[in-house]
């Protein structure tokens, strides 16, 4: 591979016609100069200058490379400033996941702004639930994945990965319009004899409430099953059952004239989290986490029901 200061050599030799001269242009000894064009012969294979007592004659060679010197430093300045660039976060791409509620009310502002900050850098969004998205981190499929974990139902992420906790959410009753318990606070026992609409068995959320259930000494009769939280709303509305929905998903139902009650003893919450490879330390994907870390600050001073790590909480108080 050609070393580009010999190439610089090469041309401030051509220019000047002397390898002294060349030395006076570059701030080099002539030694110095002479010893780099020997060095670039024996790279190359190749005869730059006809030596004699007179001094210096360029070869056929010397003046073919140096026509195309241009060329050469135009790319390599491209490629210093790509470098520039990827350093600077300013470049590249970031491949993300995340789950439905959170691509809908936290993705679009934070995205947005990174956007904005760094419009050269290709963003690409996969969605889909946790235990689908965390493989993905350890494998590089994917830089960075919001995803979540419950109470009562820990998830267990990858030994390689690490966590960035971002915000909890409460989870909210919602009960068909005109239910006795609208609007009012109670216990989970009192829907202990409703019928129920929950996400689908094998899922955190679902587990986590059976487990939650069990503690308040009774077995739900779930009916309906969705991981949909607008088909499990829609099927709330309409008199089929309750649920219960964490606070994020339940801000994306803002349509329809579903009715919460506040359980004064559930505290079990939904915490979400941002997952990434510990030996990922791309300049870019950490411009994007703090994006969403800004996203969630906003989220939580808006959105009833959730609350900012206390590492985030310290960031907006600075």
């Amino acid at each position: 591979m050609v070393n580009p200061t010999h190439l610089e050599t090469l041309i401030a030799v051509l220019r000047t016609g002397s390898f002294a001269g060349a030395a006076r242009q570059l701030g080099y000894t002539g030694s110095a100069v002479s010893q780099q064009i020997a060095a670039f012969e024996r790279d190359t294979n190749l005869t730059l200058f006809e030596r004699d007592a007179r001094g210096i004659r360029a070869t056929a060679a010397a003046e073919a490379l140096g026509s195309h010197a241009n060329e050469v430093f135009s790319a390599l300045s491209v490629f210093d400033d790509e470098i520039r660039k990827l350093s600077e976060g300013a470049a590249g791409s970031v491949r993300f996941g995340s789950f439905p509620s959170a691509s809908q009310q936290l993705l679009p502002a934070a995205v947005t702004e990174f956007i904005r900050k760094r419009p050269d850098v290709d963003l690409h969004l996969e969605e889909g639930e946790p235990d689908n998205l965390a493989p993905l981190i350890i494998s590089r499929e994917l830089d960075l994945a919001l995803a979540y974990t419950y109470d009562l139902a820990p998830s267990k992420w990858p030994v390689n990965a690490k966590v960035i906790p971002l915000f909890s959410e409460d989870l909210i009753a919602f009960v068909p319009p005109g239910h006795e318990l609208s609007g009012s606070t109670a216990r989970i026992s009192q829907l202990a004899g409703e019928r129920w609409i929950n996400t689908q068995s094998t899922s955190r959320g679902a587990i986590a409430f059976e487990r939650m259930c069990a503690n308040a000494g009774f077995s739900p009769d779930i009916r309906y099953r969705s991981n949909n939280y607008n088909v499990v709303a829609s099927f709330v509305r309409s008199g089929l059952g309750v649920a219960l929905i964490p606070a994020l998903a339940a801000a994306t139902l803002e349509d329809g004239d579903t009715d919460t009650a506040s359980l004064s003893d559930v505290t079990v919450q939904r915490h979400v989290v941002l997952l990434k490879s510990a030996a990922n330390e791309s300049p870019a994907l950490e411009f994007l986490i703090a994006a969403i870390e800004r996203a969630s600050q906003r989220l939580a001073s808006r959105t009833l029901g959730i609350k900012l790590d206390s590492r985030l909480s310290r960031k907006r108080a600075n």
